[in-house]
């Protein structure tokens, strides 16, 4: 469910104050992360590395008040759940998108990204789920990527993680050298709303996500 709520009442009255008028309010942030679990549980299981990406960045979201809340058309916004938004390649040769609901339950959540993801494809029209937050992603795997920025404006607000194709072997994460042909790793950027969340909620999600990857499969 989607409800406004007064700005002064909520955690972000400070930030809405200093940011809801800015005209670039975007921050994003870049990291690599290492993705090695995700892609071998994909291989072991069936499950495609996408969709577990995207349901590791719901894991992540959920456990962060901030999420839930999302300023719009100089309101602001409280939600009860979330969704993860995919971008798809459809029939007609262009693209559309779909919002993914997301639930802790990963056979659920790999139902509706199956179903939906197809669906979009198929009819070229785009699935939204006007209820939920959305965490937007974008994966584009034709190329290795370090680092992207998305368009800055006003018109979308919601966070967006986004990463090119994954690596394979040495690479260096924070000031250690985790080699080998084993590992897997994968620089994203991701995009938010100053007004959502501070870069320190920020960084704590990038945190999350990799815990998530690391330790749920286990």
């Amino acid at each position: 469910m989607k409800q406004e709520i007064n700005p002064k009442d909520s955690s972000r009255a400070q930030a809405f104050e200093l940011w809801m008028q800015s005209p670039m309010p975007m921050v994003t942030l870049t990291k690599t992360l290492d993705v090695t679990r995700i892609r071998r549980v994909s291989e072991q299981r069936g499950y495609k590395f996408n969709m577990l990406l995207c349901w590791c960045i719901g894991k992540a979201a959920s456990r962060i008040e901030e999420f839930y809340t999302l300023p719009e058309q100089g309101k602001l916004f409280r939600y009860d759940r979330l969704a993860v938004n995919v971008i798809v390649n459809n029939q007609a040769g262009g693209i559309s998108s779909c919002d993914i609901p997301y639930t802790d339950n990963i056979n659920q959540f790999n139902d509706a990204y199956t179903t939906l993801t197809l669906q979009a494809a198929t009819t070229s029209k785009s699935i939204a789920d006007e209820d939920a937050m959305v965490i937007g992603t974008s994966a584009m795997t034709a190329t290795e990527l370090d680092s992207i920025v998305n368009q800055y404006t006003d018109l979308f607000c919601n966070p967006m993680v986004m990463w090119g194709r994954y690596r394979r072997g040495i690479t260096r994460l924070g000031n250690k050298c985790r080699g080998g042909l084993f590992r897997t790793t994968l620089p994203i950027s991701f995009q938010f709303h100053h007004v959502q969340m501070d870069g320190g909620h920020a960084a704590r999600f990038l945190e999350e996500l990799q815990n998530r990857m690391n330790h749920y499969f286990k």
